[in-house]
């Protein structure tokens, strides 16, 4: 009977005891997790700080302060989803898609590298292009939507052309840009991530191909949505 009873007394005694500190070692674990988001947080903030000055002294003067290119020929890279910029660089850094300027620029980039680009790229809010010396030709809008739905554009890059995850954003890009990519997909000259660029345009007149050219350069450049929270 007494040692029943000085079980069941230790088992009380666990139980408090518990009770007591459990919610101790719940607190502690949450501020353990408070500091390790906040580390993170910090560490995070750091890195982008850090690209951020790497693509002001190594992109910007090719593709813009705030990744709205000036040069001929040169991408706009403001609104471009990261996966696809991660993409596009390891394609340079592979010399899998060939430019002088960008297999030299990544050629030397580490995986690390690519990740801190493709990353701050993606926090560029989209740019729309300065207002055009003259108003867009209504015909030829009008034939490059048709044009756009016949080849299934919207299917792949979304209704407001803004892309996401791999497809990039081509509302607003350089014309003179979208002309050579839409001709060297064509040629089979220009490199993707999978053959569905090449295979979309392989039947395009090339007169056709100008067409959606002007009238995606043209395409209202619609705002990224905000992150959620």
């Amino acid at each position: 009977m007494r040692g029943a009873r000085a079980a069941r007394l230790a088992s009380c005694t666990a139980m408090l005891f518990l009770v007591a500190v459990a919610p101790q070692a719940v607190a502690q674990d949450k501020a353990r997790q408070a500091r390790a988001a906040a580390s993170a947080a910090a560490k995070a903030q750091a890195t982008s700080a850090a690209y951020a000055q790497r693509f002001a002294a190594q992109c910007a003067a090719c593709h813009g302060a705030n990744g709205r290119s000036d040069m001929a020929l040169t991408p706009v890279l403001a609104g471009q989803p990261s996966l696809y910029v991660i993409t596009q660089l390891f394609l340079f850094r592979e010399a899998r898609r060939s430019s002088e300027a960008m297999n030299a620029v990544a050629k030397n980039l580490t995986d690390d590298d690519l990740r801190g680009f493709s990353d701050y790229i993606g926090t560029l809010p989209p740019v729309p292009p300065p207002p055009p010396a003259a108003p867009p030709d209504p015909v030829r809008m009008g034939k490059g939507r048709a044009l756009a739905e016949q080849h299934r554009c919207v299917a792949c890059h979304g209704a407001a052309l803004d892309g996401g995850q791999q497809v990039p954003r081509i509302a607003g890009q350089r014309e003179d840009y979208l002309k050579m990519a839409l001709r060297g997909f064509q040629a089979g000259t220009r490199a993707g991530y999978t053959q569905a660029m090449t295979s979309a345009v392989s039947h395009i007149p090339v007169e056709d191909l100008d067409i959606l050219a002007y009238y995606v350069a043209r395409f209202p450049v619609v705002p990224a949505a905000p992150a959620a929270k």
